[in-house]
Parts: C-alpha cells; sequence; structure tokens
C-alpha cells in the first residue's frame, strides 16, 4: 500500500469507513444481494483546428498542437467485480438529476431481480437519497432507495472504490487522446464497455481488512491492557 494514500490526519472515521467498504469486498457472490462499485470521470472534447497528416510507410500520424475545446462529457461508471460486468453511462452533466437518473437505470434496468443492491462510492454531496427525491415522486424515490444499501469510501479515500480501476483501464487504451464530440466519445465508450464484458474481465482485489490491519497499524490505536 503506499503512503500517500492515506491522509496524514485518518482518525477513526476513516478507519470505519474503510472496513465497511472492505468487509461488504469480502462477501460471498450472491445475484439477490450484488455488490456493485459507481463512480464518475469527465472527459474534456478536443477536436483538430487543422486536418491531421495520415499514417504513411515510416511516417506516424501527425496531429497539430493547436486544437479546439468542445466542452467536457461525463461518466457514471458502475462495475460489478465479481460477475466482471460493468456500465458506463455518460451525460453532458454530473447533476443530481443525472446521478439519480443514473441510479434508477441500474436498478430497474440491470438488476429488476436484484432483492437490494450493495452500492460503494464516494460521498459527494449529490451521491444521497435526496437526489432521487429532487428528481422522482416520493413513491419513486422511496422504492428505490428500499433497493440500495450504501456503503460510502472515507474522506481522501476513493482509492478504495474498484470502480476506479475499471476508470484508469477504461482511460489509458480507450480515452487517452484527442476526442472530439460527444458522438465519437460514446461509440469509443460503448465498444470498450461491449468487449470488456464479453470478456467477462473481473477485479482481483487482495486488500482485506486483515491486510489493512497489519499494513496501516499507525492508524488504530494502541493495545492496552
Amino acid at each position: 500500500m503506499k503512503t500517500w494514500c492515506i491522509p496524514p490526519k485518518a482518525d477513526a472515521e476513516f478507519v470505519f469507513r474503510m472496513e465497511d467498504v472492505l468487509r461488504v469486498y469480502q462477501l460471498p457472490y450472491d445475484q439477490r444481494y450484488p455488490v456493485l462499485c459507481m463512480d464518475e470521470a469527465s472527459k474534456q472534447l478536443i477536436g483538430a483546428s487543422r486536418a491531421a497528416l495520415p499514417l504513411g510507410p515510416g511516417r506516424p500520424k501527425c496531429e497539430d498542437y493547436e486544437y479546439v475545446r468542445n466542452g467536457v462529457c461525463n461518466q457514471f461508471v458502475c462495475c460489478e467485480p465479481l460477475r466482471g460486468w460493468r456500465k458506463v453511462t455518460v451525460t453532458a452533466r454530473r447533476t443530481r438529476l443525472d446521478w439519480a437518473e443514473c441510479l434508477r437505470e441500474l436498478l430497474d434496468v440491470h438488476y429488476p431481480r436484484a432483492k437490494q443492491v450493495r452500492l460503494v462510492l464516494d460521498n459527494l454531496n449529490t451521491h444521497t437519497g435526496a437526489s432521487l427525491y429532487e428528481r422522482y415522486p416520493p413513491e419513486v424515490a422511496r422504492r428505490l432507495l428500499d433497493r440500495v444499501e450504501f456503503h460510502y469510501t472515507p474522506k481522501h479515500g476513493s482509492w478504495l472504490n474498484m470502480a476506479e480501476v475499471e476508470i484508469s483501464v477504461l482511460n489509458r487504451p480507450c480515452l487517452n487522446r484527442r476526442i472530439g464530440d460527444e458522438a465519437e466519445f460514446r461509440g469509443e465508450v460503448a465498444a470498450w464497455e461491449q468487449r470488456r464484458n464479453a470478456e467477462g474481465v473481473k477485479i482481483h482485489w487482495s486488500f482485506t481488512i486483515a491486510v489493512a490491519r497489519s499494513k496501516l497499524k499507525r492508524l488504530y490505536p494502541p493495545l492496552t491492557t
């Protein structure tokens, strides 16, 4: 574990939330109570100001250093590590309403038969039941909330969210280049999602509660007799 991952003033609240997330990760697979991770990321859309020089024998593709800013796209990235499934929802913004709509799609479309979804996410102010009440009638908001169990990562501890692994994998081969508009962005993300789901790629998470208590002893109070 890298020392920079831990805030210098980590306290009991950090330890509590960290172990809560790690406990959820150690639960056996149960399709009635799936464990999902959700996170958000932004991508700036960059267009070309001049046409690029195409590839040729012994010559790489050449792009002009000047570019055109075409706004920003948001990604809601959700994954189920034990199943090897992920879903990326692209939106123009990342407001409470956008998050509420993404959560409803997750519960009603992708997990309609799950009795309750155990959801790991960071503690942004949009990630609360209030967002659902702001977007939907109270009976709909209550129905959705009854089917989700929130598990928040600690402050400065978003690295505990396995959705960040998916975001990193998405960015490196797929989005680590200029993408000019939202349509192209959606196409790249959809192709990546389809391929990775077809392969059923799972995440092997080895950072357990036992490892945390061993590696991060300084976060725990000393034993007393």
